[in-house]
């Protein structure tokens, strides 16, 4: 059983920084992506970044240029450092473990895996 456990959200101004990290134990090999997608009110959710065993990421293009998804293996932890964030970016962000991309094409499928989710709230 995956456990997946997020930290680092809060609250910044326009254009600060936040780095997101998830705790991830239990990892099963098969599990071959990892990644964050964001819930906000009312919004669709969204996919926000994801990277796979070889080390490939894909990322929303809301959010490229400004998120940088990474892993660390030797500490089982996924990062999302957050730049220039903006209003838009706030939302409930849930890290997420699957053995296939659907989850995050797709907003109606869920992850196998998904953590707890932690609050990121960017003010003008």
């Amino acid at each position: 059983q995956v456990q997946l456990v997020e930290s680092g959200g809060g609250s910044v101004q326009s254009g600060g920084s936040l780095r997101l990290s998830c705790a991830v134990s239990g990892y099963a090999p098969g599990y071959t992506y990892l990644g964050w997608f964001r819930q906000a009110p009312g919004k669709e959710r969204e996919g926000v970044a994801v990277i796979d065993s070889a080390g490939s990421t894909i990322y929303a293009t809301s959010v490229k240029g400004r998120f940088t998804i990474s892993l660390d293996n030797a500490k089982n932890t996924l990062y999302l450092q957050m730049n220039s964030l903006k209003p838009e970016d706030t939302a409930t962000y849930y890290c997420a473990v699957d053995s296939s991309l659907t989850w995050y094409h797709t907003a109606a499928a869920r992850p196998r895996f998904r953590g707890q989710g932690t609050q990121v709230t960017v003010s003008s």
